[in-house]
């Protein structure tokens, strides 16, 4: 599946930094969205061994304990990613939307759970208006810790959305 994959940007900090460890929030604003996710332009300069990651965002999307069911809390951040999806510099683009738990539970608990946390996005990002054909959505589980110091942390908890090409 990572074959399949483009990347293509350096990741981006929510509050507009570089940096190589996306930052969760549960509160970006669209442009901070269309920002993290556009791909940079592509030049000649950057050479065949250059490595870049995907252009890609943490959000903070928030679901009912154990549940899949998405808190009325995360449908603001939603309505404002669902826009960003539609913004003329993402338009033609389609992403990956990704689950990830924290490492309470077993791995393969957790994988089943991101799976349907990340479908629930998608559903949501479908109803309000991005095709399904721009979307794919994918359960991670905690095998990609955004803090693996604190394996238990809520921050951990969260929907990564990727560029692909």
């Amino acid at each position: 599946m990572k074959s399949a994959l483009s990347f293509m940007a350096l990741s981006f900090c929510l509050l507009g930094v570089h940096s190589s460890q996306a930052q969760s929030r549960g509160d970006a604003s669209v442009e901070e969205i269309v920002q993290a996710l556009t791909p940079p332009s592509k030049t000649r300069s950057m050479g065949r061994n250059m490595k870049v990651e995907a252009a890609k965002i943490d959000l903070t999307v928030n679901f009912d304990f154990d549940s899949a069911k998405l808190k009325e809390e995360s449908r603001p951040q939603l309505e404002r990613l669902a826009e960003a999806l539609k913004a003329d510099r993402l338009a033609n683009l389609k992403f990956q939307v990704e689950g990830h738990t924290d490492a309470q539970g077993s791995s393969i608990y957790n994988e089943a759970l991101s799976t349907r946390r990340a479908a629930s996005v998608v559903s949501f990002l479908n109803q309000s208006g991005i095709e399904m054909q721009r979307l794919q959505s994918v359960g991670k589980g905690s095998t990609e810790l955004l803090e693996p110091s604190d394996p238990k942390s809520a921050k951990n908890r969260r929907v990564r959305i990727l560029t692909l090409e």
